[in-house]
């Protein structure tokens, strides 16, 4: 297993396998079942694969592929099955790449990082497909593709939230600003209509993702930052995880802890 401290995991579309990311610099393939590994690691070697902390990993829609961002600047693409590294590494970014995510299709790949930027990625040629998406002026944190692949959410260091056309990687609107801290997680709803974020000032919000407008009050209950947050496939539940060992449950639609 690893070695170090595991930063990020994610389930493959069949719910068979598991990938997770590690500060040993290897990315890791586990048969969701047995809970054992498959194959070895997958790591950076002759400028192939990471050479530093890897931050954030996914899979494909299809599977067949992995991506991953790291510490030392890169998206790297891997074969699911084989392991092996497909490519060079993708490179633009010019500080840590701190968030991954395909695009539902599997043609783009999105990429955050401490450089404040957001790439997009042709994940045929692994080649930037536009210029970066600049606004923010902290780290960007978290980043997702909506189900409908027409836009991407950020979230960052400086306490926004943004929404850019994925097409043509243009802001969409003002930032959404609610958070007293850094903005640390995001998620679209199932639907695409609702933007959940998690911060380091303890609370969950809830945004409307076509107005940009924060519904209702923060959600309080963690005591400490919230790392990661979620939406139940349903779309009635979010899930946040916190410094403080705590994981909450709570209703999308009360915003209240179930």
């Amino acid at each position: 297993g690893h070695t170090d401290q595991v930063n990020s995991v994610a389930f493959s579309p069949d719910g068979r396998r598991i990938v997770s990311g590690s500060s040993e610099h290897s990315v890791q393939v586990w048969d969701a079942e047995s809970g054992k590994a498959v194959g070895n690691p997958m790591k950076g070697h002759t400028g192939w694969g990471h050479t530093d902390r890897v931050n954030s990993v996914a899979f494909s829609p299809d599977g067949k592929r992995i991506v991953s961002g790291s510490d030392d600047c890169s998206v790297q693409f891997w074969d699911a099955e084989s392991g092996k590294a497909v490519g060079n590494p993708m490179k633009g970014h010019t500080s840590w790449v701190n968030s991954v995510a395909f695009s539902p299709d599997g043609r783009r790949i999105v990429s955050g990082s401490s450089d404040c930027s957001v790439w997009v990625w042709d994940a045929e040629s692994g080649k930037a497909v536009r210029k970066p998406m600049k606004g923010h002026t902290g780290w960007t944190n978290s980043i997702a593709f909506s189900p409908d692949g027409k836009r991407i959410v950020s979230g960052s260091s400086d306490y926004s939230v943004r929404v850019w056309d994925a097409e043509s990687g243009k802001a969409v609107r003002k930032p959404m600003k609610g958070h007293t801290g850094w903005t640390n997680s995001i998620a679209f709803s199932p639907d695409g209509k609702r933007i959940v974020s998690g911060s380091s000032d303890y609370s969950v919000r809830v945004w409307d993702a076509e107005s940009g407008k924060a519904e209702g009050n923060p959600m309080e209950g963690h005591t400490d930052e919230v790392n990661s947050v979620a939406f139940s496939p349903d779309g009635r539940r979010i899930v946040s995880g916190s410094s403080d060992h705590s994981v909450q449950v709570w209703d999308a639609e009360s915003r209240q802890i179930v």
